[in-house]
């Protein structure tokens, strides 16, 4: 089915979105993988797991939208495996604090880990157009600019993937004005064949990501 059949919101964390493609899968190559022994306590091992399923669920053609989050958005889980005692909720209000913020940078270098695992995992796929990850957009990003103010202003958004090769990867790019984030939606629906005049408070196409 083309992906305008499919669900058409990409709008949380880890979240890859995939455009239609001829791909062709061996039998072989998607027979169901033994269910995975870790623990739910254990958030590097179902991370993995969770990541591992989505770019399996891709390469069969099984979906074209999948979410992820690690956690919710209030959780005060403890990241003791990264050398930390203190839990991510209250680190995230951090008044200022410098070890609050050097703690929280560790946790968003390894939340960013999971992110580029996952797209090595789509690249890894090949397709006759090219790669899994070629044909997909896989949007990264918070609730918050600031656990500790609850802004939305200057939002941190990492954007994997060409859609099918309609977006230009490698850029890092900065926008005055603080345009809606749902641009940015409304662009992704639309790359992926999705003609949607609008999304939220959307005000128009992001064309310069093309």
């Amino acid at each position: 089915a083309p992906a305008s059949g499919r669900r058409d919101r990409c709008r949380r964390q880890g979240t890859p979105c995939r455009a239609s493609s001829n791909a062709i899968v061996s039998p072989t190559l998607c027979q169901a993988p033994s269910a995975p022994t870790v623990s739910q306590a254990d958030v590097r091992g179902t991370t993995t797991a969770m990541l591992d399923l989505i770019a399996f669920a891709f390469q069969c053609d099984l979906t074209r939208v999948a979410t992820f989050m690690i956690h919710n958005g209030r959780s005060d889980y403890t990241y003791n495996f990264l050398g930390l005692s203190s839990g991510h909720h209250d680190l995230s209000h951090h008044g200022g604090k410098a070890d609050k913020l050097a703690s929280l940078a560790i946790i968003d270098r390894w939340e960013v880990d999971q992110f580029a695992y996952l797209l090595r995992k789509l690249k890894s796929i090949q397709e006759p157009d090219g790669t899994v990850l070629d044909n997909s957009l896989v949007f990264f990003s918070s609730e918050v600019e600031d656990g500790n103010t609850h802004s939305h202003d200057n939002m941190p958004i990492l954007l994997g993937g060409r859609g099918g090769k309609k977006l230009n990867a490698g850029r890092h790019l900065k926008y005055a004005g603080a345009p809606p984030v749902a641009n940015l939606f409304l662009t992704m629906l639309n790359t992926l064949g999705v003609a949607a005049p609008s999304f939220g408070n959307s005000t128009g196409l992001m064309t310069d990501l093309s």
